[in-house]
């Protein structure tokens, strides 16, 4: 059965008037669309996720997603970003990133000094989703600037323009991170981790994962089936050997190699065994189990 789309909300809650804004240019691949024809970037949902987020949307909350890598955080918030009509602003965070780089600078342009928005600001101005993927790398400074627009205030002041911008109400503040990762130097705050409405991710129930890789991939399902109890086995070595488990990306690449042509256990080694490890003797198990769970 073909995988369900998100479920709408109920017929009783209040409807919103989406504005519809021309999205950012930013230089990204293109989703793929979900097979039904509704141009939305494909996505099946655990539970209901979907309608918590447009209600987090339309009541202009913050919202935090948390999960491990690979699950389908990014890809939810461009699906719903697509179905509320809203442009995307998406900063993969790093060690590296600063206020600065989220809110804006002076620039020299043609011998002018020139201020230019960051993607934050961006999204302040002209409304739509600004989406902080991993916000825990970052550097502190950064969620400090996003305080004064998780509460009441909505607002975000800006030093070096003099401004103090008031978000749109179709503005909306996602932030994400894996729990997994972190540690004490690299963690969110008590005090900044109540200022969102939070929801948890997780890899989906097998048959709708065996659905998205075979829908993402092109690869049959009875085919795919096998490398999800492959991806299971390996999962449960997380903590242990690995330091983290096969991802619903993985899948997708491995399968993808499959239906490519590529041999069923070069593929598993390619997308599998060798981006979860480097330790030698960790990889010669992970093969062993790929070759007993496979056949």
């Amino acid at each position: 059965m073909f995988p369900h789309p998100c479920r709408p909300l109920s017929p009783s809650l209040p409807q919103a008037t989406v504005r519809v804004f021309p999205e950012a240019p930013r230089a990204a691949p293109s989703l793929p669309e979900a097979a039904n024809g509704s141009g939305l970037p494909y996505y099946v949902p655990a539970g209901n996720e979907c309608a918590l987020f447009e209600l987090a949307w339309r009541k202009r909350l913050p919202l935090l997603l948390k999960g491990p890598t690979g699950c389908g955080k990014t890809r939810f918030v461009a699906h719903m970003a697509s179905r509320l009509g809203l442009p995307l602003h998406t900063v993969s965070c790093h060690d590296d990133l600063t206020a600065a780089d989220l809110t804006g600078r002076y620039l020299l342009k043609g011998g002018d000094t020139v201020w230019t928005d960051g993607p934050l600001t961006r999204a302040v101005r002209e409304g739509g989703i600004c989406y902080l993927d991993e916000v825990v790398e970052a550097r502190k400074d950064v969620t400090v600037v996003l305080h004064p627009l998780t509460d009441d205030r909505r607002i975000l002041p800006l030093d070096r323009t003099g401004e103090e911008l008031q978000a749109p109400d179709s503005f909306m503040l996602v932030v994400s991170y894996n729990p997994g990762y972190q540690t004490l130097l690299k963690s969110l705050k008590p005090s900044t981790r109540q200022r969102f409405v939070a929801i948890e991710f997780d890899f989906l129930p097998m048959d709708r994962e065996a659905a998205v890789v075979a829908a993402e991939s092109g690869l049959p399902e009875d085919r795919v089936r096998p490398l999800l109890l492959l991806a299971r086995r390996l999962r449960a070595l997380k903590g242990q050997d690995l330091e983290e488990g096969v991802s619903t990306r993985l899948l997708v690449y491995c399968a993808s190699l499959i239906a490519a042509g590529v041999a069923p256990e070069e593929a598993v080694a390619a997308a599998l065994i060798e981006p979860l490890t480097d330790d030698a003797d960790v990889k010669t198990g992970l093969t062993e189990i790929a070759r007993a769970t496979l056949g």
